[in-house]
């Protein structure tokens, strides 16, 4: 199982390692669109000493028409490269609300193939609030070369969830909110449909967090539980777009599950297909 350590920083941590030679610091933040929140304008505005920002928008498969999809293992080095990161590093990432988008980011670390991932406990306002420093502007290191070791197992497609509706052999785990998995809210893009995966279970990110930070294992514990999801067996992950099913990796994490998986295209791609099934009402 992974502890606290293995997953967290504290800004008090952070604040005494800032100078080591082989850290880098990612501000990872993202924001839906109804958000009307800028994270680079915020990043430029203020951030921790030294950081880098990171846009899940343009570290992306640009070509694809669904949301930040995961870029080759080719496009992500040269990217993380050009922003003076290498694999061997460690690795803190934060973002500006507490505990959002900066799972999404670690993840995407971690199946590329950073050894060492951490995210900073409270995020932003944690550091803020402990006085810490904030700097403004752009952070510009000196390039490096990161080298991948992709892990394609963590990462599921359209055809592995249709497979896995099909044979009934993987529990999908669906973090968005439970209006939306019921199908009783509509969907903040334009042409996705409202609904479900079928045979999916709910458990929304929200729930997992409190004041910016991921809840204890034992409390995580219970609420897999009371969602009827058994850790001991396959699960893939799901929200809006992959960025919230990130949370509920991080979370399965603390409770022993080390290999789960997430679908990359998420409701975005199942719900904006006609010729997915699709599931509304109580579950």
């Amino acid at each position: 199982m992974s502890t606290r350590e293995d997953l967290f920083v504290s800004p008090s941590w952070l604040a005494g390692h800032l100078d080591d030679p082989d850290m880098a610091v990612v501000d990872g933040s993202w924001h839906l669109p109804s958000a009307d929140r800028d994270a680079r304008a915020d990043y430029e505005a203020g951030h921790i000493p030294g950081a880098v920002f990171i846009d899940i928008d343009t570290i992306a498969d640009t070509e694809s028409p669904l949301p930040h999809m995961l870029p080759t293992p080719e496009e992500f080095a040269a990217a993380i490269g050009g922003l003076g990161i290498d694999e061997a590093q460690m690795i803190v990432v934060y973002d500006s609300v507490g505990l959002y988008s900066a799972p999404r980011v670690r993840w995407m670390f971690k199946i590329m193939g950073a050894r060492t991932v951490r995210i900073l406990n409270g995020g932003l306002p944690a550091w803020r609030a402990a006085g810490n420093d904030i700097e403004s502007g752009t952070a510009h290191p000196r390039p490096r070369v990161f080298r991948t070791d992709f892990d394609a197992a963590a990462v599921r497609d359209l055809a592995a969830i249709r497979s896995h509706v099909d044979g009934r052999d993987v529990q999908v785990v669906d973090a968005r909110a439970p209006e939306r998995f019921a199908g009783t809210a509509s969907e903040p893009r334009p042409g996705v449909s409202s609904g479900r995966i079928p045979g999916s279970f709910n458990l929304p990110a929200t729930d997992l967090i409190a004041n910016g930070r991921l809840k204890d294992a034992d409390r995580i514990a219970g609420l897999f539980v009371q969602a009827g999801i058994d850790p001991a067996k396959p699960i893939v992950t799901s929200c809006g777009s992959g960025v919230t099913a990130a949370i509920v990796n991080l979370a399965l994490e603390t409770i022993g599950v080390e290999k789960s998986g997430l679908y990359d295209g998420s409701w975005a791609e199942w719900g904006g297909r006609a010729d997915t099934p699709k599931h509304s009402g109580s579950a």
